[in-house]
């Protein structure tokens, strides 16, 4: 049975709006309040205009590695979206707890700072750290700084876990995602004499086409790995926006797409590939008018996850899931940021199920988060031996 302690730390989190378009300095100030009543060391990593930070802390010796625990304070909006209840307030049904952020990722926040002062209460031999971040919804831009920050230090961890919600299964890879946003500049002018125009909407939706084939390339003939929750690389268009009325040839169009690829895949080739569709289309355009463009630009990109199964951190942490299995999933997280970035071997592990994130009602369950509290204290105990 899941803690009060836990729930009450949960319904404090989420009270906080930290959409990732809004501050998160007022948690971060809720969570610094709370660990100096505690005793525990911590430190800020700002953003440049000191509106949003990361938090890092430390339970135990300074001296020695020890393992991170880390996970995202920022969450997706609610616009548009129908919830039955107040998505910033912890609301309980039927075992399970709505808001939010509840499962994708306060509850593994809550759960850390519920057990932190079991944590000092048991004079830790190797450390116990918090690593919690902001904006890791838009391209996991702010842990980026206080991995730099970590990688300068004379002491790395001996291993991070990051608590996206995985079930409480140990998760050694993920794959890799790289977004770009497309401007596609062509000349507008009255529907009548369209063949006047250069019709952006229209050599938008060829690119919106390329990218679909090779989305379905992929998924029928591409590489494979069983493991994975969805067993190929992906690609997508999330956003096709572009016109303001029937009888106006449109002169912009934009779009957005994504690629999420295995560690295999070529993720180089395939940005490539667009690239040349891409300047083929745009020459047709320039040779009706050379005011005509296409522009690319990356929006973001994560580096994938790919750790050995027989990996010092994979074995640590099924012994502390209490299971032998791994897996590996098509969602992005922070952890190859910490191996790439910091050199410091990561796995991902917390409550929840990632079909429940994002969506209105999103909800964690309670013997989820009992799990995770297990966790902790099988990780406490391993700590303190």
């Amino acid at each position: 049975m899941v803690s009060q302690a836990t729930i009450d730390m949960l319904s404090r989190l989420v009270a906080f709006d930290t959409t990732s378009r809004n501050p998160n300095i007022a948690l971060i100030e809720h969570v610094e309040a709370y660990l100096d009543g505690l005793g525990i060391a911590h430190e800020r990593v700002e953003n440049a205009h000191g509106d949003k930070s990361n938090l890092f802390a430390t339970i135990g010796p300074s001296d020695r590695p020890g393992i991170v625990l880390s996970g995202h304070t920022d969450t997706v909006p609610v616009d548009g979206q129908l919830w039955t209840s107040d998505p910033f307030g912890l609301s309980r049904r039927d075992g399970r707890l709505y808001a939010r952020g509840a499962c994708d990722m306060k509850g593994f926040i809550a759960v850390c700072l519920a057990l932190a002062p079991e944590m000092v209460a048991a004079q830790l031999k190797v450390p116990i750290h918090f690593a919690f971040s902001y904006d890791e919804e838009i391209g996991c831009l702010g842990v980026r700084e206080l991995l730099e920050m970590l990688s300068r230090r004379p002491v790395l961890p001996l291993g991070c876990i990051v608590g996206e919600p995985t079930g409480m299964q140990v998760v050694i890879a993920h794959k890799s995602k790289r977004s770009f946003a497309v401007a596609v500049r062509g000349v507008g002018g009255h529907s009548a004499r369209a063949t006047e125009a250069v019709n952006a909407v229209e050599y938008a939706a060829r690119l919106v086409t390329k990218v679909t084939e090779i989305a379905s390339r992929l998924a029928a003939t591409g590489l494979r790995d069983p493991l994975y929750d969805v067993v190929h690389s992906t690609a997508h268009v999330g956003v096709f926006q572009g016109g303001t009325a029937l009888n106006i040839v449109p002169d912009l169009a934009r779009l957005e797409f994504e690629f999420r690829v295995l560690p295999e895949e070529d993720s180089d080739a395939l940005v490539a590939e667009i690239e040349q569709t891409a300047r083929e289309i745009e020459a047709e355009m320039r040779a009706r008018d050379p005011r005509a463009a296409i522009e690319i630009a990356l929006k973001s990109e994560i580096p994938g996850l790919n750790v050995s199964p027989d990996a010092d951190i994979v074995t640590l942490v099924k012994r502390l899931a209490g299971r032998n299995d791994h897996a590996k999933v098509a969602y992005g997280t922070e952890a190859g940021l910490f191996v790439e970035t910091a050199g410091v071997p990561t796995v991902i592990c917390g409550p929840g199920s990632i079909g429940e994130a994002h969506k209105p009602d999103e909800f964690v369950e309670e013997t989820q988060l009992a799990a995770c509290e297990a966790f902790m204290r099988r990780l406490i105990a391993h700590c303190s031996a």
